[in-house]
């Protein structure tokens, strides 16, 4: 038995169209990025302890290795005080220790059931990502701000004024770009926030210390001197100083053709971009499909 051409019209007339995000792209961008900051401003724990961490390593490197590492100080950096010499690397420091916790939060929506239902939401899915991506970034920035601060007080010296302070701060967002998205791939793989904090600091620290960060490198074994020409931290830390001082810092690398600080800048930011490109793309790939998963 055949279904009367209206009976056929008021069933398609009745069919709820799926429905589509009112808000633009920037509009999606702009309502993630309220929330992961309004969720980090509920719980501020996670914020804290990757704060305190780089303050007490900078208070506790100055104090009792300052007078030792001073006299090691040669070449661009000879004559400087170890507490300007230790600010850039402190300042990258707190940018990692901020940015391993970004998986942290997408666990915990992960396991409270919150992202799969962002993913069913009409917004679209990039801008969910990037507006987390942005929450977090701003945040690095800020703390990248206290540290300096924070290290002028101690008696550190940004030579090149309000703009190498820029400089340091974009070098750190940057990198954190980098270990924000290695957090995240460590929350869609394990989906356990405590696996992903101890896989994440589990890197930071021999990345740190196998690098410039906190001693000059001509002074360490020929082996970590090996390393750390293949070390990410190094050419943030380098890049970071070279904005600091406003001249050549770095020694893992030589470039023919460029001086002063662009033959420090180069590398540092080509390095830090391929980085955050790669390490983006796998977590955009993990994360899509986790997606899929978590939607079908």
């Amino acid at each position: 038995m055949s279904t009367p051409p209206e009976t056929e019209a008021t069933s398609s007339a009745s069919i709820t169209p799926v429905e589509r995000s009112s808000n633009s792209f920037l509009g999606d961008v702009w309502v993630n990025y309220k929330r992961w900051n309004l969720k980090a401003v509920r719980n501020p724990f996670v914020l804290v302890v990757s704060l305190v961490q780089p303050v007490i390593f900078l208070v506790l490197f100055t104090q009792v290795f300052g007078g030792v590492v001073e006299g090691t100080l040669r070449g661009p950096v000879g004559g400087l005080s170890y507490e300007t010499y230790l600010a850039p690397a402190i300042a990258i420091q707190v940018a990692i220790a901020a940015a391993v916790t970004s998986g942290i939060g997408l666990v915990n929506d992960i396991e409270n059931g919150m992202f799969e239902k962002v993913l069913v939401s009409p917004m679209n899915r990039t801008a969910v990502f990037l507006g987390k991506t942005l929450a977090e970034v701003s945040r690095i920035a800020a703390q990248i701000v206290i540290i300096l601060l924070l290290s002028v007080a101690l008696g550190a010296s940004v030579v090149t004024g309000l703009a190498g302070a820029v400089g340091i701060v974009a070098i750190g967002v940057l990198f954190s770009i980098s270990f924000a998205a290695f957090s995240n791939s460590l929350a869609v793989l394990t989906r356990d926030q405590e696996s992903t904090i101890i896989g994440a600091n589990l890197l930071q620290f021999p990345l740190l210390f196998l690098s410039s960060a906190f001693i000059p490198l001509e002074t360490l074994p020929g082996w970590i001197q090996a390393f750390a020409t293949l070390n990410p931290v190094t050419y943030a830390v380098d890049g970071a100083r070279a904005m600091m001082l406003g001249q050549d810092v770095i020694t893992v690398i030589d470039l023919p053709g460029l001086t002063g600080v662009a033959h420090t800048l180069v590398p540092a930011v080509t390095v830090l971009v391929g980085l955050a490109v790669v390490l983006g793309g796998i977590a955009v790939v993990l994360l899509s499909r986790a997606s899929s998963s978590a939607v079908a």
